[in-house]
């Protein structure tokens, strides 16, 4: 089983990178960008387990070290390899 998980900023949270590179496309033409967000993308693999405990131990490690809740939201999804 594969889980690929993505991290993306929470709405209202402050991106610099993702404002940074929105500045940077627009002054090379791309003046129809309207936002620009930044985020992570984390594989993990399980051998030995089913798709549903793939799911729980995956939302399992995002909610306690993967992602900050604070700032952070995350989705994922298990797929076999």
């Amino acid at each position: 089983m594969k889980a690929k998980i993505y991290l993306t900023y929470k709405e209202g949270i402050l991106d610099p990178e993702g404002n940074a590179v929105k500045r940077a496309l627009k002054s090379i033409g791309f003046n129809s960008v309207d936002t620009v967000q930044f985020g992570k993308y984390i594989e993990m693999t399980f051998t030995g387990v089913s798709k549903e405990e793939a799911e729980k131990l995956t939302d399992e490690a995002c909610r306690k070290l993967l992602a900050n809740p604070n700032t952070q939201s995350y989705r994922f999804e298990v797929a076999e390899q």
